[in-house]
């Protein structure tokens, strides 16, 4: 039951006899709801001073609660858990259903606001020690009870006590705070757009749990007008200087081979797969025999249905590096149809007669059958960017990630005339993100526009 009939007493003080002297040990702000006396005890008067000031103005614009005496707005502050203990139960019920891949992502995003969305900044731990916290244990279920350093204990008994209440999240300057973490790198400068989406979409999914949990009454992300916070200028299209032309990865590829004695050899066709049939390199390392159809002559077709993800120990269900998990972005058991040109059908093709397949159909094996990891393919990639570039170049992003020779193959199919929808087929996009991403030309590829152009002038 809801009243309107509210009345407020002076703030009174408590004594106590101190050395023979009466000094205030405390101060208790006094009022009545519907007759109802309550009251509320604080240490300092300034404490006592402020709750009373907060009662005052709700009483001006909303009915109090006559079992609690208090209004629905600090009802609901009272009740609800802290943005911390939320974010651990959002974390804890997200857990079982996503990819180690997908749980990583997740994690950054409460990493990057839990942070901030603290009462106070006094007594925090080193930030450094509060990351290492949230990520190794917090926000990681399985490892959560288990035993940690001192300093970690200590970071995370902090947070407990210093975390906002979820009800702090109503107030737009407290989501604007947070939305700021998102943008923002450890060193203070704006992150990478495709960092903060990252973050946001983990900062937005506690929010809607939240919801969910009856813990806010609706997600403040979905009335952006209602929160103070202007987003970053987000580029959308791949940085044009990343992305090597034809002739560049031609040389590129041969200078792979050059790395080692076996190690470029065994992963120049891997490189080879990222360029002319567009696999992610997750899809790539997990490239089966069976995968694939190379004829002796023309194009081939590789049919991908499972990725290899290097996600991390910690992060896996059974404790390996790598997960195996289907396509991206694609319901389970789909299949997704490449067809390959005749370089890459050679490429293959001399792999598979010199190395073979592993025991569950692998091309791409390390030469003791292992998986690769990420940063194997970086360092390979490194040493041949300085055989196949001018020096010029290699101070350049030209190629500076494996992920560039994919950026590079659907460059390539775009400025050759293929429809849209059949190269996003093939690389498994949508046409909206295909065009909105790749819309750009091949690095030192204008010329041939140039001439188009001329043409068209009669020139």
């Amino acid at each position: 039951m809801k009243s309107n009939r509210i009345r407020f007493w002076e703030i009174r003080p408590n004594y106590t006899e101190k050395s023979g002297k009466r000094v205030v040990r405390s101060y208790t702000v006094r009022w009545t709801v519907a007759g109802r006396e309550k009251s509320e005890t604080f240490t300092r008067k300034s404490q006592a001073d402020r709750f009373r000031g907060r009662l005052m103005s709700a009483a001006e614009r909303e009915p109090f609660d006559v079992e609690t005496g208090l209004p629905d707005s600090m009802r609901r502050e009272r009740s609800s858990m802290t943005w911390y203990k939320l974010a651990c139960a959002f974390i804890d019920d997200k857990w079982p259903r996503l990819a180690a891949k997908g749980r990583v992502s997740v994690v950054e995003g409460l990493m990057a606001v839990t942070p901030v969305l603290v009462k106070s900044q006094r007594g925090a731990p080193d930030p450094k020690t509060l990351r290492l916290a949230l990520r190794n244990w917090a926000f990681n279920p399985p490892r959560r009870e288990s035993d940690k350093p001192e300093e970690i204990a200590a970071a995370l008994r902090w947070l407990e006590k210093a975390s906002v209440p979820v009800s702090a999240l109503e107030e737009a300057r407290t989501v604007a705070k947070a939305l700021d973490a998102c943008a923002m790198n450890l060193n203070g400068k704006p992150s990478k757009p495709q960092y903060y989406r990252r973050r946001r979409r983990g900062f937005y999914g506690a929010l809607k749990y939240a919801v969910r949990e009856k813990q806010l009454s609706a997600n403040p992300l979905d009335t952006p007008d209602e929160v103070d916070w202007k987003p970053p200028e987000v580029v959308h299209a791949i940085d044009r200087r990343r992305v090597p032309n034809p002739d560049q990865v031609a040389a590129l590829l041969e200078a792979v081979r050059q790395v080692g004695k076996t190690q470029g050899p065994r992963l120049v066709a891997l490189f080879g797969c990222m360029y002319y049939a567009m696999l992610r390199p997750s899809e790539a390392i997990n490239l089966r025999k069976d995968d694939c159809t190379l004829p002796a002559e023309g194009w081939g077709l590789l049919e991908l249905e499972e990725v290899k993800s290097a996600a991390g120990r910690r992060w896996t269900d059974n404790g390996e590096v790598h997960e195996t998990r289907g396509l991206k972005g694609r319901p389970k058991d789909t299949v997704r149809r490449v067809p390959i040109p005749p370089e890459l059908v050679e490429l293959l093709r001399e792999h598979i007669d010199t190395y073979g397949a592993g025991l569950d159909g692998r091309l791409f094996r390390t030469y003791r059958g292992g998986v690769y990891q990420p940063s194997t393919l970086w360092r390979v990639l490194n040493l041949a960017r300085q055989k196949a570039l001018t020096p010029k170049q290699v101070k350049t992003p030209l190629a500076g990630k494996p992920y560039d020779f994919r950026h590079a193959g659907v460059s390539w199919r775009l400025n050759a005339g293929v429809p849209a929808v059949y190269v996003a087929e093939w690389a498994g996009h949508s046409v909206e993100v295909l065009q909105r991403i790749y819309a750009h030309c091949l690095d030192g590829d204008d010329g041939r526009w140039f001439q188009r152009m001329d043409a068209a002038l009669g020139r």
